[in-house]
């Protein structure tokens, strides 16, 4: 499909973003991301040190795109569906947590 493809709804847009993510080392390392912005922003609100909010881009985003950059070898998803994707990224996150999508 092509990447600028414009998507009616997240559904539409869902079986794409899984199909950017074939490589197991890149959903480890969105895995991992996910995991460490959940982490921090639970921190952040219970310590009230809103700093720490700045960083949230950097664990999730950080992650995921030396997965994709290295290891899925594409580009991401978020250059052209920002909004979408960070929805995948959290979907994907359950999906994995559920055993739908094996790591």
């Amino acid at each position: 499909m092509n990447r600028t493809a414009q998507f009616r709804s997240f559904a539409e847009f869902y079986p794409y973003y899984l199909g950017e993510h074939s490589n197991s080392t890149c959903r480890r390392l969105h895995f991992v991301g996910t995991s460490l912005v959940i982490a921090l922003l639970a921190y952040t609100i219970g310590s009230g040190k809103w700093a720490l909010l700045l960083a949230l881009p950097v664990f999730g985003y950080g992650f995921a795109w030396v997965g994709h950059f290295f290891f899925e070898k594409n580009r991401p998803a978020t250059f052209t569906h920002p909004l979408y994707s960070l929805a995948g990224d959290f979907v994907m996150f359950r999906d994995i947590l559920l055993g739908k999508i094996s790591l």
